[in-house]
Formats: structure tokens, C-alpha cells, sequence
């Protein structure tokens, strides 16, 4: 099959048909700088440092946990959970977004232990990320409930049916530690870019196409 090189053609275009290639080979180019640096601008936070840090050990247990991100997060979708020793979530209200510090106060008895966090927040790029991190209070803070002291109640004989033959009723299993529900992904604005970017580069193509073969013997 015998083919045929296109490059006397284009060689042999109009200078018109010429200048609109140019003009399409320095789209392309503009267009890969554009996705290049939409990529940059859109990239998911990353968690650079935590207070506590994770892993450590801190005299007292703090009054709130601070993340620090590489850039500043959105409100929308960004959650903390610092569940005590106990299995009690501590957080107390909604995080504070400052810059790209997320600071989640925190509320309530807060006894010696270990502390694990758990969190989410949204990107600029609109994608969420979560991860886990934990530290241990060498003391706690706050006040505890006061215990009621129990009534003593006389003592009773046991009844003929209850004894050896009785079984203990088991006891009550511990509920299950809140999770963060990760949410739906969304694309970020990069992808549009790129399409609105192919789109124009096909009909300007076409085109230019069109006009050498008009143009042609």
C-alpha cells in the first residue's frame, strides 16, 4: 500500500494555511504550560505537623489538637474527632480553619491515656483527605461527676430457684468508635482545562485541514 507523505503538502500550503498551524502548534504548547500549572494549583493538602505530635507523650492533656496543613483547607466537609481513653469523643464544636492550621477544641474530663485522632479535611482542590494520628496524656484535666454513693438495701436470703443452676447474663458489648465517613470524590478543575483545551485544539485542526485542501490544485 503505497502512502502518501503529507509533508510537500504542508510544505506547498497557502501562507495562510501556514500561520493558522503555527498559530495551532503554539495553542498546544500554551495549552500543556496551562494543565501544567493547573496541576500545580490543585494538588491535594498534604498534613505537614500535628500538637501533639503524633506519637508523643504531653504532662497534660491539652485543650485542643492543632493540624497543620500545606495549604489552607476548606470549612466544608472538614471534621475532627479525638476520642479519649474512655472511648469519648472530646471535640468540642466545629474545627477552627486558620490559614492552613485546623485547631479542634476540646471539652469535658479529659483523663491520662492514650488519645486517638481522627480527621478530614477538604482540599482547596475540592478532594477530601483523612488520615489518623494518636498521643498520650501523662495526667488529665477537669472535673470528674461525683459518684452517688449507693444505699446499702438489707440482705436477703436466696430464693430456692436461684443457686448454682443460674447463668450470668453477659455483659453489655462496647458500641463501636465513630468513623469519618470519607464522602464522594469529586474531579477538581484541572480536568475541565483539559477538555475545553482539546476541544479547541480539534476544531482548530480541522480547520486549518479544510482550508489547505480547498486551496490545493
Amino acid at each position: 500500500m503505497h502512502r502518501t507523505d503529507p509533508t510537500p503538502a504542508l510544505r506547498d500550503a497557502p501562507p495562510t494555511t501556514r500561520r493558522t498551524l503555527r498559530s495551532l502548534a503554539a495553542l498546544v504548547a500554551t495549552g500543556v504550560l496551562l494543565v501544567a500549572g493547573a496541576s500545580a494549583t490543585y494538588a491535594h493538602d498534604t498534613l505537614l505537623s500535628t500538637d501533639p505530635a503524633d506519637g508523643s507523650t504531653v504532662p497534660v492533656a491539652p485543650e485542643a489538637v492543632t493540624l497543620t496543613f500545606s495549604s489552607p483547607a476548606m470549612a466544608l466537609g472538614t471534621r475532627v474527632v479525638v476520642l479519649t481513653p474512655d472511648g469519648r469523643d472530646a471535640a468540642a464544636g466545629e474545627p477552627l480553619l486558620d490559614g492552613a492550621a485546623v485547631t479542634q477544641p476540646l471539652s469535658g474530663e479529659l483523663p491520662p491515656g492514650r488519645y486517638t485522632v481522627q480527621w478530614r479535611v477538604t482540599s482547596a482542590d475540592g478532594h477530601p483527605v483523612d488520615g489518623t494520628f494518636a498521643f498520650t496524656a501523662a495526667s488529665g484535666t477537669g472535673t470528674p461527676e461525683p459518684t452517688p454513693t449507693p444505699t446499702p438495701t438489707p440482705t436477703q436470703a436466696p430464693s430456692p430457684t436461684s443457686g448454682a443452676g443460674q447463668t450470668a447474663a453477659p455483659s453489655p458489648t462496647p458500641s463501636a468508635l465513630p468513623t469519618i465517613d470519607p464522602g464522594p470524590r469529586s474531579g477538581g478543575p484541572a480536568s475541565f482545562v483539559v477538555g475545553a483545551l482539546f476541544v479547541v485544539v480539534a476544531a482548530v485542526a480541522v480547520a486549518a485541514l479544510l482550508a489547505a485542501r480547498r486551496r490545493r490544485p
